[in-house]
């Protein structure tokens, strides 16, 4: 089985490797960089669909599937289970829907070898004094991805257990954001005004508070509390419904119960959603801040701009959301703009410390003159 998951991952790999190959680009590392990004994007997205579609124990075992490399393999366990709770989490199309998002998976951790073996080779050939092909960060990557896989595979033996999953969602989030920042490293910048300096800590901040937003909507994703706040603005018809954070907010417990076992209350839900609903508009004002200053300096206003875009719509697929009774294209939507806003403010961040290391010839000049 190990050797049919390996094939299956160097087959995913081998297209978009094939294409860098032959891609016109001349520098194809750096293509391999957007394209290992563009689809850590779309797992995160697959990632989404596979969670809300209830598929995460569509095989309810790692890595395989009723220990086989795929559905088809497994056809006859996986119709039993189907035929004893036909909506039960395993059916035939759940488990090719979590087969798949694995399949993409360990496709990825063979474009983060690749792009950790043309690293070090580059760098043994002898340019050590570039950094931009330091192989230490792609390095990082793949040992960083091992984790993520090792979180993967307790979200389905832990039994979708809420911190684990909530875990595994965050570590996805800040994978895309770590192979941006290699992206940014690699790519072209259009010169950036040296008033962009003043937005480096205000950036950092508001990155940390999206982390924290996330971490929120993962916290109502997992614990099926989308809808436990109806209506909106207000919640169940009131500001302030009745809540329990204490069960709401315990970490570490089975999925739809308290720490000591039982049933969790309603009004634990109902904490869940309305503490990331309340905390949304903290969010969305600081970045809609950020976007704007943004908007006011040379070589950050492309990205200020599609945060606006981003921030507005993120807004509005987390109001259509709960106003619309929670549809499935909505709810993914709103997970894919997320990781638009992670890498957008990656992105930000980065050209934020641009002039910070850019020598220009007269700073140049100066240097050598008093030296």
């Amino acid at each position: 089985m190990l050797i049919q998951l390996a094939i299956v991952a160097l087959l995913a790999a081998m297209l978009p490797l094939v294409m860098v190959w032959v891609s016109s680009d001349a520098n194809k590392y750096r293509k391999l960089v957007w394209v290992t990004l563009f689809l850590t994007f779309d797992l995160i997205m697959f990632g989404a669909f596979t969670r809300l579609t209830d598929s995460g124990l569509g095989c309810p075992d790692w890595p395989g599937c009723y220990g086989h490399a795929n559905p088809f393999q497994a056809h006859a366990h996986i119709s039993s289970a189907e035929a004893l709770m036909p909506t039960g989490p395993v059916t035939v199309m759940k488990a090719w829907v979590e087969m798949i998002h694995r399949y993409l998976a360990m496709g990825i951790g063979v474009l983060i070898i690749a792009l950790m073996g043309i690293s070090w080779r580059r760098w043994l050939a002898g340019r050590r004094k570039n950094l931009s092909f330091s192989p230490w960060f792609p390095t990082a990557l793949f040992a960083f991805i091992c984790l993520q896989g090792a979180f993967g595979a307790w979200t389905v033996t832990m039994k979708l257990q809420p911190i684990i999953v909530t875990t595994h969602l965050l570590l996805g989030m800040l994978l895309l954001a770590l192979l941006t920042w290699l992206a940014a490293r690699h790519s072209d910048h259009a010169p950036i005004a040296p008033s962009a300096l003043a937005l480096q800590t205000p950036a950092l901040v508001i990155s940390v508070l999206l982390a924290i937003q996330i971490a929120l909507g993962g916290w109502v994703s997992t614990n099926y509390a989308v809808l436990a706040c109806t209506g909106f603005p207000l919640c169940n018809g009131t500001v302030l419904p009745q809540m329990d954070f204490a069960n709401g907010f315990t970490l570490w417990r089975g999925l739809g119960m308290t720490a000591g076992g039982e049933y969790l209350p309603f009004a634990a839900l109902t904490a869940i959603h309305w503490t990331h609903r309340t905390f949304a508009f903290v969010v969305v004002a600081l970045i809609a801040w950020l976007a704007l200053k943004a908007l006011k300096i040379d070589g950050l206003r492309k990205t200020g701009r599609w945060l606006l875009i981003v921030i507005g719509l993120q807004f509005a697929t987390g109001i259509s959301t709960v106003l619309l009774d929670w549809p499935l294209e909505i709810a993914v939507a709103h997970n894919g703009g997320a990781a638009l806003l992670v890498l957008l403010l990656t992105m930000l961040n980065y050209k934020a410390r641009i002039p910070a290391v850019t020598i220009t010839p007269q700073k140049a000049a100066t240097r050598l003159s008093s030296a």
